[in-house]
């Protein structure tokens, strides 16, 4: 498992961001406080608070390919 935070400030961001994860074969959740929503979930995603970072779950140790792709919206 591997845990990032990442930050999606437009809508662009969040259609770019689910694009890339919808194409990974393992799971990935976003959580905000208490809510985890699954990533590939584009309504999911606007559920939740984006004004501030959300913790990203990737559910493999297996994600350079994914994170490469992403690398944009990761916190650093």
């Amino acid at each position: 498992m591997t845990a990032v935070k990442i930050r999606l400030g437009t809508i662009n961001d969040v259609k770019d961001f689910v694009n890339a994860v919808t194409l990974c074969d393992y799971e990935v959740d976003l959580v905000s406080g208490r809510y985890a929503i699954d990533a590939k979930s584009i309504m999911g995603i606007f559920s939740l608070d984006l004004s501030r970072p959300v913790d990203m779950i990737i559910h493999t140790d297996e994600c350079g390919e994914l994170l490469a792709k992403i690398d944009r919206f990761v916190e650093k």
